[in-house]
């Protein structure tokens, strides 16, 4: 059984590329905003988090809950109902991602005053934070998404190296580079930048493993 022990280590690898990244992407975020905004930034990062994952859970309540049917029809060499089941899926993303945007920025203030309400210096940062991050929304959904159906499908190395570029990669490239010209709003808008860049490459290995 080492091989089948293997194998299910390999397709698990995004899950586990994943939770190191939040880790060491964490700690890199932190330094930039003590370095930018002091301790306030660290406290708007913190909040916006914690509502970004009310949000984000969507998407991960849904790849999680959608893996078993994908993995059971490309077993069963289903494909009209594997097709089917991609379609309805991606419909349901960009339409959940375009309805998260206009939420986030509509409550945007009432969600910032529940965490940091009591200061207002930090309200302001918090809620210009929420203003900029949170259209990232619009691009997390089909990376998380399409990680999760490559898993699903028994392609392991494709859905780390999703994993990898969206939750690592992309982001310490662009939470390193974009404070340099934008200060401040540079570090809220890299982890747009970051979501956007990977919901590019998500596209194209869907596209180029269409035939799969």
């Amino acid at each position: 059984y080492i091989k089948e022990i293997g194998q299910t280590c390999l397709n698990g690898s995004s899950e586990f590329v994943t939770n190191i990244s939040m880790s060491l992407v964490g700690m890199l975020y932190n330094y930039q905003l003590m370095k930018y905004l002091g301790e306030y930034g660290v406290s708007a990062y913190g909040a916006f988090m914690y509502i970004s994952f009310i949000f984000v859970a969507i998407f991960i309540g849904y790849t999680t809950g959608v893996a078993p049917i994908v993995s059971y029809n490309f077993g069963a060499k289903n494909q009209k109902e594997l097709k089917k089941v991609f379609r309805e899926s991606i419909k349901f993303i960009v339409f959940t991602s375009i309805i998260m945007v206009i939420l986030a920025e509509v409550l945007a203030a009432p969600l910032t005053n529940i965490y940091v309400g009591y200061n207002k210096e930090l309200f302001e940062i918090t809620k210009r934070a929420m203003f900029i991050a949170s259209f990232c929304f619009l691009f997390s959904g089909i990376g998380i998404f399409a990680s999760g159906f490559f898993t699903a499908l028994n392609d392991g190395l494709v859905s780390a190296i999703l994993s990898f570029l969206r939750t690592l990669a992309f982001q310490v490239i662009s939470i390193i580079t974009l404070p340099i010209f934008l200060d401040v709003d540079g570090i809220w808008l890299s982890i747009v930048v970051a979501d956007f860049l990977a919901a590019i490459v998500s596209i194209i290995f869907l596209i180029l493993k269409q035939k799969k």
